[in-house]
């Protein structure tokens, strides 16, 4: 794998918005003094009458935003997934959901991979909140080409939307032609019969690289990409279960609230099968490198692929 091009989806970010920022001039970004790790720093220097740093304030940075949304502007308002969505849901909640507001929120560094920075910048629960608030959209690509083309639906889509964004380099996997993001569409990226692997964000070419390791076993097994968590793909999750009976889901979350129990609900109400949740176990995380971090929480391509075969035992 040392060979395959890597690009954190943070940078996809900044470099998305600089691109678009070219074509479409009601484009607004805000940062909350993060401009250098979110990448929006890419934007400002391109844009820099467009880019607004509030300072470290995140939840004011939310109403400025829902302001500049009132105006027909399109605000993309940038912070770590801790502060985006933790420190300021009450405003994301009551002054962009609320009132349906066009705000789109670029919220990088989530997930256990944020690595030293420690467990109080390790956001496993954003997701689990934003599905929550009504019409919020939530999207977590698994790579670069991915990133970049979810930056561009979100500013199609008229409403709130919730990006998620990752710290570490992670692999390309989807450049290749026929490659297509729609929102609320998945993409099956391997056919199988034996057990459905259903995973968004980072953990998407790890589960590739678990269904290679099965596959040698005799193991066949689909891999799904769920890029958009809501709304979320019911119709390939129930064919899925139909045609396999087992599905296992893996995200870099909370096992509580996200992927996993959103994928559970379509299930037990249309199309009952066994289902494994793989993510963090109700537990925070700890500092340390990132691969490591995800080698001992168990989201690597081994650690799928031992209990996808204790699963199927």
């Amino acid at each position: 794998m040392s060979d395959v091009k890597k690009i954190a989806t943070r940078e996809s970010y900044g470099n998305a918005l600089a691109e678009l920022g070219k074509e479409h001039e009601d484009i607004v970004v805000l940062d909350a003094d993060l401009a250098a790790a979110t990448k929006t720093g890419v934007f400002k220097k391109a844009f820099p009458e467009r880019h607004i740093d509030c300072g470290i304030a995140e939840s004011n940075m939310m109403g400025v935003a829902a302001g500049i949304a009132t105006t027909g502007k399109v605000p993309f308002a940038s912070s770590f997934a801790m502060f985006a969505a933790g420190r300021a849901f009450e405003q994301v909640r009551n002054s962009i959901g609320y009132p349906k507001l066009n705000v789109k929120i670029g919220a990088t560094h989530a997930g256990i991979s944020v690595g030293e920075d420690g467990a109080t910048h390790q956001c496993n629960e954003d997701i689990a909140l934003m599905r929550t608030i009504p019409g919020m959209v939530v999207i977590n690509p698994s790579d670069d080409v991915e990133a970049k083309a979810a930056v561009k639906a979100a500013y199609e889509h008229v409403g709130p939307v919730y990006l998620r964004f990752g710290r570490l380099a992670v692999p390309v996997i989807n450049d290749n032609e026929d490659y297509k993001f729609e929102l609320g569409k998945a993409i099956t990226l391997r056919e199988g019969t034996d057990v459905a692997i259903i995973a968004s964000g980072l953990t998407v070419s790890e589960s590739l690289a678990a269904a290679e390791k099965l596959a040698a076993d005799g193991i066949r097994a689909e891999v799904i990409n769920m890029h958009t968590i809501k709304p979320l793909d019911e119709d390939a999750i129930v064919k899925a279960a139909k045609k396999t009976g087992k599905i296992v889901t893996v995200e870099e979350h909370s096992v509580i609230g996200g992927l996993g129990s959103a994928v559970c609900d379509v299930v037990a109400e249309k199309a009952p099968a066994k289902v494994m949740k793989i993510g963090i176990n109700d537990v925070f995380g700890e500092s340390g490198p990132a691969v490591q971090l995800i080698q001992k929480y168990g989201l690597d391509s081994e650690s799928i692929y031992e209990k996808i075969k204790e699963f199927l035992k």
